[in-house]
């Protein structure tokens, strides 16, 4: 059975054809969708798949490839993604250096390494740029400049001043490169993320500057004399109170925003699975699949901590995550407005940090996306072809169709009927022959070059056994 990833009903049985790393052609009851014969087996591998499911690979829009104090090698982030179908990555802020994942996008295209495809998008943000910091116009000119040449792929904007942000986003445009911007609440005041749309941005990720473009009875977030944005847990707590304190659904602020946001044609980000854990801190620590996939050293990061970034949950109550569990309620009801409006709403896990670790939390967000009320191809499509197109490979990658590139992945159960059989641990179901765990993607195809998911997983856990070990000893 074929989910191809455009939206469309699932069809089958169909034959797929794959030469190098092209689908050549796609057969159903032996009517063919191209004019290319059937090959006819000689030299040809043949993978008798009856029973399976076969989509395209996952789009992440919004990841991160670990440093050292987060896991044991980048190679254990790529087993992860690709076990769990993840093909292709934005790696926004690239904070390992540029010039090391720009080695690495090269690396997986060559086939060198095991891995996604790799899109970098080093940070903009205040800070050294060359021999300079980007400060006013002309830095920000030639620091976009630079990393292009470097071979970004795109720029992930943070809180740049005003004229920095606008002169660096018109030279992303010029040069033909994406964006993304986490809007810093320090600069929301000044740059809203509908007014970032206007520059030209190419997406808004997780939700910071939305909540502000719809303020019509105030003009910056109300919060307590108090307040230290430097101190994460209030800045996380803080969080919730923006869609508290912004336009209700419904209202003429709220669809004049997503009316300009979809004429703008900008694309959400929404990294939902990320901050569940501030609405259920002992969800995301107790998650199932932490014993036998959290690296060690991940872990440690995740603990209650000043140092590291999301590390916030040392005093998270009840008062924090009613506050959000309300404000999930709104800002999931305006992505989900933007959607049925026709904007485009990618899947993005910006996994590595509060307690969510790679590949499980991009099908975490598959299921949130659900919960915001996605049917599940279109979940299917925020996943693969639509977070293709925000990377501007959505002409070689993102559905199933003769043509493209063969970045798929193929399973034994039907994800539409239960997006839980996507985890790499597997969902657990009381059958006759009684529990037992069933799912998790079997094999994933990257340019053609078929990976044994199984195995990818099998690699990670006997590499977080032999750290936990190692740690012990």
């Amino acid at each position: 059975m074929v989910i191809d990833g455009t939206g469309s009903a699932p069809y089958g049985p169909a034959d797929v054809v794959i030469e190098g790393d092209t689908i050549a052609g796609i057969w159903e009851d032996g009517h063919a969708r191209t004019l290319t014969e059937k090959p006819s087996g000689d030299g040809a591998v043949e993978m008798e798949l009856a029973g399976h499911y076969l989509m395209p690979g996952f789009c992440d829009s919004h990841a991160h490839i670990a440093n050292w104090n987060q896991a044991p090698s980048a190679q254990y982030v790529y087993n992860l993604w690709l076990g769990h179908g993840v093909t292709s990555i934005r790696e926004l802020g690239c904070f390992n250096g540029l010039d090391w994942s720009v080695r690495e996008a090269e690396r997986s295209e060559r086939g060198e390494i095991a891995a996604p495809r790799i899109h970098p998008y080093p940070a903009f943000q205040p800070g050294p740029a060359g021999p300079s910091p980007i400060v006013d116009a002309e830095d920000a000119r030639a620091w976009v400049y630079d990393v292009a040449e470097r071979g970004a792929a795109g720029v992930k904007f943070f809180a740049p001043t005003p004229e920095a942000f606008k002169t660096g986003l018109a030279e992303v445009n010029r040069l033909g490169l994406g964006s993304a911007c986490h809007h810093d609440q320090r600069r929301a005041s000044q740059v809203h993320a509908l007014q970032s749309a206007r520059w030209g941005l190419s997406s808004i990720e997780h939700w910071y500057g939305m909540p502000e473009a719809m303020f019509r009875d105030r003009t910056v977030q109300h919060v307590g004399p108090g307040y230290n944005h430097n101190d994460e847990p209030q800045r996380f707590e803080q969080g919730a109170h923006l869609w508290l304190q912004t336009a209700e659904r419904g209202s003429p602020a709220w669809q004049e925003t997503l009316d300009e946001f979809l004429q703008l044609g900008t694309t959400l980000s929404p990294t939902f699975n990320i901050y569940i854990g501030s609405r259920d801190a002992a969800r995301v620590r107790n998650a199932e699949w932490h014993q036998d996939f959290t690296a060690p050293q991940l872990w440690d990061f995740f603990q209650p901590s000043p140092e590291n970034h999301g590390s916030y949950m040392g005093n998270w109550g009840t008062e924090q995550e009613v506050s959000w569990r309300h404000a999930y309620q709104k800002w999931m009801a305006f992505v989900s407005d933007y959607k049925n409006l026709g904007g485009r709403v990618t899947a993005g896990s910006d996994s590595g940090f509060i307690y969510k670790i790679y590949g499980f939390g991009f099908i975490e967000e598959l299921e949130l996306l659900r919960e915001a009320g996605f049917h599940p191809l279109e979940v299917i499509r925020a996943a693969t072809l639509h977070g293709a197109a925000l990377m501007g490979i959505d002409d070689q990658v993102g559905s199933v169709e003769a043509g493209k590139r063969a970045d798929l992945q193929i399973l034994s159960e039907n994800p539409l009927e239960n997006l839980k059989v996507l985890y790499g641990n597997g969902h657990l179901r009381l059958t006759e022959d009684g529990l037992r765990r069933v799912g998790g993607v079997d094999h994933v195809i990257r340019n053609g070059i078929v990976f044994d998911a199984v195995q990818l997983r099998e690699d990670v856990k006997r590499e977080v056994e032999t750290q936990r070990d190692e740690s012990i000893g």
